[in-house]
């Protein structure tokens, strides 16, 4: 007896089903480890938080002034990342240059790079006698190491590769017939960027910023190094979250907390719509 449509569909369904519903006991006691290794210290963080005193913590002089100086400095890394980040997407996915490999290889760099390397990096170039940084200083007297400014450097350099994975990966995603009709069309190539282009990809690089933006809140090790630890100028939440586990806890607590704030938004803005086919 053949079945119909419908009936081969819900056959079909009841299949899924029963793979699905195959979970080989060696697999699936490992993840739960992995996932209870990942969830329990963010609960611990959560059971120890002062939850009693937390309004006045969180709006207390110190939490006040690192929160704001981690927004400000986070946001003019990112606006940095995206002025430079997506012309070099756009090299490395439709520009072919010499070398592509090895240039897409040394940006990716600072992903696998220990922060704190990327700090001395900083400083041996930008410092008031590295390679570039005594020219400025010299000639200009812009000296960066130590300054709010060098904490938007440190972010950037760490925070970049993000941005511009997402965004090359969303350009070689795109297809290329509606930037080739808009160029026989008589279109420039900087306006078949800004008016084809760039709103094809526009989800990538939405995820690409925020992903950016977040990695840039939480740069520690290249900031302590590059620019220091002085309250008020260059102390970001993650620096005060050092300072404050020697000499208050609770506030280290209040200070992650929001931290994990901030992250749980992140993974709720990326959600699969505008990631997909993008990381």
């Amino acid at each position: 007896m053949s079945l119909g449509p419908a009936g081969r569909r819900a056959a079909a369904l009841q299949r899924r089903r029963a793979v699905r519903g195959r979970r080989p006991l060696i697999l699936v006691v490992p993840a739960l480890l992995g996932l209870l290794f990942l969830i329990v210290p963010l609960a611990g963080l959560l059971i120890r938080a002062p939850w009693q005193g937390l309004p006045e913590r969180l709006f207390s002089a110190e939490v006040g002034q690192a929160l704001r100086l981690s927004l400000v400095c986070a946001s003019l890394a990112t606006v940095i990342c995206l002025l430079l980040g997506i012309p070099l997407a756009w090299l490395l996915a439709r520009g072919y240059p010499p070398g592509r490999g090895l240039i897409r290889a040394l940006v990716t760099v600072p992903l696998v790079l220990p922060p704190v390397v990327g700090g001395v990096a900083l400083l041996l170039v930008l410092g008031r006698r590295g390679l570039i940084g005594q020219y400025l200083y010299d000639w200009f007297g812009i000296s960066l190491p130590f300054t709010t400014a060098g904490v938007v450097l440190a972010e950037a350099f760490v925070a970049m590769p993000f941005l511009v994975i997402s965004v090359e990966g969303a350009l070689r995603g795109a297809d290329p017939r509606y930037e080739e009709a808009a160029a026989t069309l008589g279109a420039s190539r900087w306006l078949t960027f800004r008016r084809v282009t760039l709103p094809s990809i526009l989800p990538g690089v939405v995820a690409g910023t925020v992903l950016c933006w977040a990695r840039a809140l939480g740069e520690f090790g290249a900031t302590i190094t590059f620019a220091g630890n002085f309250p008020g100028r260059t102390t970001t939440m993650p620096l005060a979250v050092y300072l404050a586990l020697e000499t208050d806890p609770a506030a280290a607590i209040v200070l992650s907390l929001v931290l994990l704030l901030v992250s749980v938004v992140v993974l709720a803005a990326l959600r699969e719509r505008w990631i997909r086919g993008v990381l």
